[in-house]
């Protein structure tokens, strides 16, 4: 039986347009239903209208949306002829919310005690109760120290920790659907791991209907019984979750697959999407297909009508013509040229473009009275170093200490022992002497941009400064020129010189971020988490861009990141790092078919396979996380 029905659902808004304000549907004609006890994947990437689902649902649409079309059918009543009144006290009671953030999902100024108590009021758990109920919630989703936990503010905890407390909040009172938007995004792969078997676990517990909002294909197959596949506010595709994953039907679902690199099949490279998925300025004036100008089967009737979703077969469905072809499969000439570009660089003569020798890191400790101040270690004595055009990853989970490492390569800080020493200068200072040792690309692209720049001085800024402004020249028109060159070098228009970094997007700005890194031809790059926020479509443009830019200039690369997945495509070298340790190291094929330590082989654990059919156990569901 249904629980949850959408029916020919069309959300609506108005644009400018020519200079009139024209309707635009932001989601167009969704029909989905979620059986009681069951889990829903909602995948596709920015924009595609997974996160407003659920506010029409939960009746918080931003001002200026409406409903214009179809019905919200929650156990047979409609949700849209409620008063606003009894809809929201439907919320937390049979329908629950588990936010994408799980520190802004919670009030910094309240304790979890507190918090927990007040939703339990709101659900109708008698006031005797509270404190064994919550205890006995936190203890179902593996935070074993309950009194503990419930003493703690929300900076007290890691983020794995306040979201395992965001899915106890949300189960509280046993709902009948929960809405989890995004609830692993900001995780890194074992923690990701960990909370999707506490959610799996808590909605096979309690028969609750799970609606999982997620960007990962894989991840989505894994642990939801049906895929919905969104795209510019359209269902493409709806079938069981491992046919989705196995056997995608429409070009934009088997484009996803493909654009996401993978831990099993031989490495290839990722296919990638022109253009962007189109936005509400879009909208009011598309006909036709919507998925049509990225479409690489592309046909002339995708312009001239609007295709429904089709029965293709059993549960399955797909919002594509019949006749379109399925994608050919990369070419031979094309995955030889990849794997040339993707190897490791010959052995040479050349030094390498950094070395650290028995190089640790630590910071003072809280101060204690009549004592001395003690020291918290961050990395543990260690040694590498990266030869020119080598891409070596750097892997483990948060709080290992990778982006410390990376921050010490850069020159950000200075070690608390050892040596860094760079081609003709030895660094003990928090910065190299010469900025052409090395380049750092921030994980976040809109705090490291200054918004009020225009990208062509964002990308050349460094020209201001020392030598480099006479080396350049300091005529506008000069700097102009170099701005362009090195957008076009890192595939953007000529005209993005001029714009801000509000104007652009989320791949546009690492994109400017990679460029100004190149400004002055650094021999070593190093990036920290810069694809982690990024659509999988986007993620392969930067991904394709960084093993380009290796091949043409020489570029060395240190790259942090919690995707191993990601690190196997990218990287030929690859470091473990584990509590500011090196567990483990070597070429990345190796590390990750036979690892030999047991941290690397529980990160591989963690990560979804890449078929459905395979089996994927990451760990006790409720693994100690107190």
């Amino acid at each position: 039986m249904s629980l949850l029905s959408l029916r020919k659902l069309t959300l609506t808004t108005d644009v400018a347009a020519g200079g009139q304000r024209l309707p635009a549907d932001v989601l167009r004609g969704i029909d989905l239903d979620i059986p009681e006890g069951r889990m829903l994947g909602l995948v596709g990437e920015s924009g595609a209208g997974k996160s407003m689902l659920g506010r029409m649902i939960s009746g918080t649409l931003p001002p200026g949306f409406r409903i214009t079309a179809g019905a919200i059918q929650f156990r047979g009543e409609d949700l849209n002829q409620m008063s606003p009144a009894r809809r929201r006290g439907m919320l937390g009671r049979q329908i629950a919310f588990i936010p994408q953030e799980p520190l802004s999902g919670l009030n910094p100024a309240m304790t979890v005690r507190q918090q927990l108590f007040e939703h339990l009021r709101h659900v109708g758990i008698p006031a005797a109760q509270w404190e064994a109920y919550a205890c006995a919630r936190l203890r179902e989703v593996g935070l074993t120290d309950a009194q503990g936990m419930l003493a703690r503010y929300p900076h007290q905890m890691s983020g794995g920790q306040c979201q395992r407390i965001l899915i106890a909040m949300a189960f509280c009172g046993d709902p009948a659907l929960i809405f989890a938007d995004e609830p692993t995004t900001a995780l890194d792969v074992i923690t990701q791991a960990q909370i999707m078997r506490v959610l799996a676990d808590q909605q096979r517990r309690h028969r609750t209907a799970v609606a999982l909002v997620t960007h990962d294909l894989r991840l989505a197959a894994h642990v939801c019984d049906a895929i919905a596949v969104l795209y510019a506010g359209e269902v493409v595709e709806f079938g069981p979750a491992r046919q989705v994953l196995d056997t995608p039907l429409h070009p934009y679902t088997r484009s996803l697959k493909e654009s996401a690199p993978g831990m099993d099949a031989p490495v290839q490279a990722l296919r990638t999407l022109p253009d962007f998925m189109p936005g509400l300025g879009d909208f009011a004036r598309l006909r036709g297909c919507r998925f049509a100008s990225r479409c690489p089967s592309r046909q002339a009737a995708c312009d001239e009508q609007e295709v429904p979703l089709l029965p293709r077969g059993g549960e399955r469905a797909a919002r594509c013509l019949p006749s379109i072809p399925a994608l050919d499969a990369p070419q031979g000439g094309d995955r030889a040229a990849f794997q040339a570009m993707r190897a490791a660089p010959a052995a040479a003569d050349e030094p390498p473009v950094v070395t650290l020798t028995d190089v640790a890191l630590s910071y003072p400790g809280q101060a204690r009275l009549f004592r001395a101040r003690p020291r918290k270690q961050i990395l543990q004595p260690l040694s590498l170093s990266v030869q020119r055009g080598e891409f070596l990853g750097i892997v483990g989970e948060s709080g290992s200490g990778k982006t410390s490492l990376a921050r010490l390569i850069a020159g950000m800080v200075a070690p608390s022992a050892g040596r860094i020493v760079y081609p003709g200068s030895q660094a003990a200072a928090p910065r190299t002497s010469d900025p052409r040792d090395v380049q750092l690309v921030f994980q976040n692209p809109d705090s490291a941009l200054n918004p009020r720049r225009r990208v062509g001085a964002l990308v050349t800024q460094i020209l201001e400064s020392g030598a480099f402004a006479a080396q350049a020249g300091s005529a506008p028109a000069r700097r102009r020129e170099i701005a362009r060159q090195l957008l076009a070098s890192v595939g953007l228009p000529p005209e993005a010189v001029d714009r801000l970094p509000s104007q652009l997007s989320g791949g546009q700005k690492q994109r400017v971020n990679i460029a100004r890194a190149l400004c002055v031809t650094p021999r070593l790059i190093v990036a920290d988490e810069i694809v982690s926020g990024l659509d999988v479509s986007v993620q392969a443009l930067i991904l394709n861009l960084l093993l380009r830019l290796k091949q043409e200039l020489g570029i060395a690369l240190v790259f942090v990141s919690h995707d191993l997945a990601v690190v196997r495509y990218l990287c030929s070298r690859v470091l473990v790092l584990h509590q500011g340790c090196i567990v483990e190291q070597g070429p990345v094929d190796q590390v990750f078919e036979q690892p030999r330590h047991a941290y690397t082989r529980a990160l591989i654990a963690a990560v979804p396979p890449d078929s459905a059919g395979q089996a994927w156990a990451p760990g006790p569901p409720c693994a100690a996380a107190a």
